[in-house]
This record gives C-alpha cells, sequence and structure tokens, in this order.
C-alpha cells in the first residue's frame, strides 16, 4: 500500500497494488487487440498525427541553431505528452474508475503501437514486388522508411523493407510495450512523443543537426533495453536461433545506430539473410557495414520478414502483459 513518505510510482493504486496491476494488463492487452483488429487508421485526427502537428508549431516558435533550443523543444514536448498520460492516470475509486484506467491504458496503447500497419506495410510491398511492379513499391517505400527510392531495384527495395520492419518491429511494438509496462499510461504516451519528435528532428541535416540533437539522443536512450529485447525475441521466435544469435553478436554493434543494429543483425541472422550497404536519404548518403552470413534479401524474403514481424510483436504483447500483472507484486512500494 502506498504511502504519502513512500515512493508512488505513476500507476500506484491508491491502496490495492494487484488491482492496479491487473488494469495495467488488461489495458494493455486490450490495446495490442484493438491495433491488431482496427490498426493505425490513417487520419489527421489520430492522437500521434495530433502530436506531431503541436510539436511543429513548437518548434516554430522555438527553433534555434543551437542545442538548448532543442533541449527546450523536447522538454516541453514529452513534458506535455508524459503529463497528459499522468492525468489519464490518475482515475478516483470505485469499479467505474476502475473501468476508466483500464480504458485509459488501451486507448493510449492503441494510439502508440504500430505493428498491425506495419505487417501491412510489409505485405503491401511483397505484393508490389511479386507483381514486378516497381514503380508501385517505390511510391510504397516512403510509408516505412526515409530513403529515396527513386534510383532502387528490386533487390534493394526488399533490403530496404526488411531492415525497416526489423527496426520498426522494436520502434512500434516492443519498444512502447515496455514502456507502458514500466510506466503505465504516462509511459505509452511519453515513448511516443520521443520517437515522433526523433523522426521529426532526429537527424542530421543541416536544419536539425544541433537542434535536432537532443531529440535523437533521447530516442537513443528510450530505445537501448527495448532494442535489445526485440533482438532477443526474434532470436527466441526465428527460424534459425543460433544463426540470429550468432550474427547479433558479431554485427549487432557494426550499425551506426546503438539500436538499430541489434534488431537489424537479429533478423539478418534469423533471416539467413545479408542486410546492410549503402542508403541514400535525398542528397545524403550513408554507406553502412553488413550484417549477416547468406544472400542479400529477394521479394520472398519480405514476407518471411512480416511473419517474423508478427512472431515478435505477439511475443513482446504477451510478455508485457505477463510483467505489468506478476513484477508489480514483487515491488514492496506497490502493496
Amino acid at each position: 500500500m502506498c504511502t504519502k513518505m513512500s515512493f508512488m510510482p505513476i500507476w500506484c493504486d491508491r491502496g490495492d497494488g494487484e488491482g492496479n496491476a491487473r488494469e495495467l494488463g488488461l489495458g494493455l492487452a486490450a490495446g495490442v487487440m484493438l491495433d491488431r483488429v482496427i490498426g493505425d487508421p490513417q487520419s489527421a485526427g489520430h492522437p500521434v498525427a495530433v502530436f506531431g502537428r503541436a510539436a511543429g508549431r513548437v518548434e516554430r516558435v522555438l527553433y534555434r541553431d543551437s542545442r538548448a533550443a532543442g533541449v527546450l523543444h523536447v522538454a516541453l514536448c514529452v513534458g506535455g505528452a508524459v503529463a497528459l498520460g499522468v492525468v489519464m492516470a490518475q482515475a478516483g475509486r470505485g469499479r467505474i474508475a476502475s473501468v476508466l484506467r483500464v480504458g485509459s491504458v488501451a486507448g493510449a496503447a492503441w494510439a502508440v503501437l504500430g505493428g498491425t500497419t506495419l505487417a501491412r506495410e510489409g505485405l503491401h510491398m511483397a505484393e508490389a514486388l511479386e507483381d514486378g511492379d516497381l514503380e508501385r513499391a517505390r511510391k510504397r517505400l516512403p510509408h516505412l522508411c526515409g530513403r529515396d527510392p527513386s534510383g532502387l531495384g528490386a533487390e534493394e527495395l526488399a533490403r530496404a523493407t526488411v531492415e525497416s520492419l526489423a527496426e520498426n518491429t522494436s520502434d512500434a511494438v516492443v519498444a512502447p510495450l515496455f514502456w507502458g509496462t514500466v510506466a503505465g499510461v504516462p509511459g505509452l504516451l511519453g515513448y511516443r512523443a520521443v520517437n515522433t519528435l526523433d523522426a521529426m528532428v532526429g537527424h542530421k541535416s543541416e536544419r536539425y543537426l544541433r537542434f535536432g540533437w537532443a531529440a535523437a539522443r533521447l530516442d537513443d536512450v528510450a530505445n537501448y533495453v527495448p532494442a535489445r529485447l526485440t533482438a532477443l525475441l526474434t532470436v527466441l521466435a526465428g527460424p534459425d536461433r543460433r544463426g540470429a544469435w550468432s550474427v547479433v553478436r558479431r554485427d549487432g554493434h557494426r550499425h551506426p545506430s546503438p539500436n538499430a543494429g541489434r534488431c537489424e543483425a537479429a533478423f539478418a541472422g534469423a533471416l539467413g539473410v545479408t542486410l546492410g550497404g549503402t542508403n541514400v536519404y535525398g542528397s545524403r548518403v550513408e554507406h553502412r557495414p553488413t550484417m549477416g552470413d547468406g544472400p542479400r534479401p529477394d521479394v520472398a524474403d519480405i514476407r518471411r520478414a512480416v511473419r517474423l514481424t508478427r512472431a515478435v510483436s505477439m511475443g513482446a504483447a504477451a510478455g508485457a502483459v505477463v510483467l505489468a500483472v506478476w513484477a508489480r507484486r514483487l515491488r514492496p512500494w506497490s502493496r
């Protein structure tokens, strides 16, 4: 039982830690099911889209070519998302309040999860390439990543898709579930705010090299544990466990990102392919080390990667629900 003199976690239940843990577990399970059934609606009113527009307006006010301005931008945007999550989590007592708390977790989880949409986008790419329609595949690739698709052939489009599925399995599924398990609604909303800001300003363009530094570094921190959990789940769920583990250990650190490399290396080993190489992002070209021992991915490997993404996502969902319920019984401040 929480007291005023004890540390009170965000999801503390004002008297019934086990009841609160059940609410969190039920809410996460419901949110996963909503994402599975409904997916991620492409509408201007989606909470993530609303946040992105608000963050863009804050950027226009605060922008300076400095790290300090970027730190303030991140603090206001992420702090606002976390504060909203705290308000949503603080329902009162009684059965109705319990239902509201479950609903708030479910709604937040559905809003920030993207596993179903990620798998669908992978299948869209597979279908386009199987039909030999390179133009359709090139138009679809920006739904998955920021590479310039204009000069990519079928093999490079397949590689880009598999790599994006690997990285985004962590960003769109494992990481939000991890932070939801750790901190409830504030964790869900806070993580998605961090990840969205990184996508908006956390790249190495001339405009954002300094202003986006804070967003990029905070995203690295927020994804450190989830990326490694994604790699572990990929090893366990993949068709070649030994190969996946070997490639993660040998190649995971070679990627320029401290986190994406673990996910991509695990997928490369599990699927028996080689990932990495030259990527073009507008005017910027990156030459990345290769990961894996097999051939380059071909079109057939995209569907295999989609199946692996779904398996890892379901494993992460099951683990999050179990941990949300049982781990809190071990926390003395929740009793």
